[in-house]
């Protein structure tokens, strides 16, 4: 369950709010980036584990560990099974940056999941969310790269 727990961090992603791009004045690639982000998270706190799936370019890493990124994608589906099991719920109550250049994009926002463990415990989680998103020629974006613990380090330094 420790890599469940950190995986769970790993999902700072967004539950989808359609005026986050208004308020920010994104740019088209910018709205689209993040709303690959708001799908993933969406469709993962639904349990739809073959839509979380497709939201990764083959190949991509995911950070659930700090300490062991994986990229194999039947660990990656393995893991995201499993971790749905506690019924996460991810709120981004700080919003998101999305920053583009060309064809790679940026995802940053602060995140914090609450979720139930089968055996009944609450688990309360924060973190905050990096992920590196690639422009599909079908023009979609997806991650190459997730990484829920991009402030562990800052972390780190203030304990």
């Amino acid at each position: 369950m420790k890599h469940a727990a950190a995986w769970l961090m790993t999902l700072a992603l967004v539950t989808p709010n359609p005026s986050n791009a208004e308020d920010h004045n994104m740019t088209l690639d910018q709205t689209n980036a993040l709303l690959a982000v708001e799908t993933m998270t969406e469709a993962f706190q639904n349990k739809d584990i073959a839509t979380v799936m497709s939201a990764y370019e083959p190949g991509a890493t995911v950070v659930f560990d700090p300490d062991a990124p994986i990229s194999d994608a039947a660990q990656l589906e393995e893991m995201f099974r499993n971790m749905s099991m506690i019924n996460p719920v991810f709120d981004y109550a700080q919003g998101h940056d999305v920053i583009v250049r060309g064809d790679i994009a940026m995802h940053i926002a602060p995140w914090t999941m609450t979720g139930v463990t089968p055996d009944g415990q609450t688990i309360a989680q924060s973190g905050l969310s990096v992920a590196i998103l690639r422009r599909q020629l079908d023009g979609s974006w997806k991650m190459v790269i997730d990484n829920p613990h991009g402030g562990r380090l800052l972390q780190m330094a203030s304990q």
